[in-house]
């Protein structure tokens, strides 16, 4: 498991990556003050699907296509104004209303929470799994995102740093570990 003294000095390392985080935090957060309720266009939700799925950004793109704007700006409208005593609930609540829009998952969900919310979120995904919990993952339910989120907190209240920024941190400390390799056994 990952500690806070490996990650401490990766808070803000000057990236591409963190830039690119950076003005898009900043961005949202704007708009959260001038749009009210907020909810995101779909030109808005495909920033983040690009900034989240990189390369990958054209896999399920058809399926996507479906999420018109007026459904993407309905469907984050509610997931992103709905709020819940319970913060596991609305966790769940958040997460499970943005999977219902076709080609959007845990972690694409996690991802835009992440970015509107950078104090309270972070993005799963198998580099920051992989990290905590030392097991290679890349499929994740809502009670796992949970699951990882307790520990973000965790390593977040021992920095003294939002969640987002623990999981970047824990990013890029994952991509300058050298690559493990699967060993094979002989019958494999």
């Amino acid at each position: 498991m990952i500690t806070a003294t490996q990650i401490e000095s990766l808070r803000r390392v000057e990236t591409n990556d963190y830039k690119e985080t950076e003005q898009l935090k900043e961005k949202f957060a704007q708009l959260r003050i001038e749009r009210q309720p907020f909810y995101l266009t779909s030109e808005e939700f495909d920033e983040i699907l690009k900034w989240k799925l990189g390369q990958q950004f054209g896999r399920q793109r058809d399926m996507r296509a479906n999420n018109s704007d007026e459904l993407i700006r309905a469907v984050t409208g509610l997931a992103l104004t709905i709020t819940h005593s319970d913060k596991e609930y609305e966790l769940e609540l958040r997460v499970g209303i943005l999977c219902s829009l076709r080609g959007i998952g845990v972690p694409v969900a996690s991802a835009v929470l992440a970015l509107i919310f950078p104090k309270e979120y972070a993005v799963i995904d198998f580099r920051g799994w992989g990290q905590i919990f030392d097991e290679k993952k890349t499929d994740f339910s809502i009670p796992e995102y949970n699951k990882y989120l307790h520990e973000i907190h965790r390593l977040a209240i021992e920095l003294g740093w939002d969640a987002q920024e623990v999981d970047h941190a824990i990013w890029e400390y994952d991509k300058k570990q050298p690559q493990k390799k699967a060993v094979l056994k002989p019958d494999q």
